[in-house]
């Protein structure tokens, strides 16, 4: 396990107590960080940050603002930020064919201009030391699955946005990364993979016949979160 003691992270869409944020947050504390933990619902956010002695803010992925007020919080409380994570994402499902443009500017905003922000005000905290910045994405990105065209799509944009932010950051030791998880067993899919016969079919389809659960997207980050030689990687994190 990576060894994050004196570092500051903060882990943004941390509120589902089964979902890969929290999982992610609760990885990073217990390898010695401090966490400060953003997510829309304040409640199950404030169990979180108890749980690993943490610092719990409400923040809405879709607003620059409060992005931005999330990473000084980290500053203001800790002195520093070495490790910034956007696990926050919007599903949003439908044809193009049926599209409506305001789904279409809501999974933007949430999966791909949320992002550019969080990049954006983590890189000014980030000192001369360097750090790292772990975005999730998804591997609808490179394997498309209906009816997910607008979450892909802004997702597959972050991917992009990866790739030329390790280019801009790179120099200033910021390595900038996303993990892409394939099928995930969460709160959000609980109900999908509730039965039997649809769990089946798609563990058949990854090698290591499982599924994802958060615990194996918070390893990787945890990876990445540490001294890894990478930047500008999109990782599929999928079996």
């Amino acid at each position: 396990m990576s060894d994050l003691k004196g570092k500051v992270a903060v882990v943004l869409g941390a509120s589902a107590e089964a979902g890969t944020g929290w999982a992610i947050a609760e990885t990073l504390a217990a390898a010695g960080a401090k966490v400060v933990v953003g997510a829309r619902s304040e409640q199950p956010l404030q169990k979180l940050a108890a749980k690993i002695d943490g610092i719990a803010q409400v923040c809405d992925a879709g607003s620059e603002a409060q992005i931005e007020a999330l990473i000084q919080t980290a500053v203001e409380r800790y002195g520093r930020l070495d490790i910034a994570v956007n696990a926050a994402g919007l599903p949003v499902l439908g044809m193009i064919a049926d599209c409506d443009i305001d789904d279409v500017d809501n999974a933007l905003d949430i999966n791909y201009v949320a992002n550019v922000h969080l990049i954006k005000y983590a890189t000014r905290a980030m000192d001369e030391q360097g750090g790292s910045i772990v975005i999730i994405s998804s591997l609808s990105t490179t394997h498309p699955i209906f009816p997910n065209f607008a979450y892909a799509c802004a997702k597959a944009a972050t991917d992009c946005l990866v790739r030329y932010a390790a280019l801009e950051y790179g120099p200033r030791n910021i390595r900038i990364n996303s993990v892409l998880p394939g099928p995930i067993v969460s709160d959000l899919s609980k109900d999908l993979f509730a039965s039997p016969a649809v769990r089946k079919v798609f563990e058949d389809e990854v090698p290591l016949r499982r599924l994802g659960y958060p615990q194996d997207f918070a390893n990787a980050v945890l990876w990445l979160a540490g001294p890894a030689y990478v930047t500008g990687l999109n990782l599929p994190v999928c079996g």
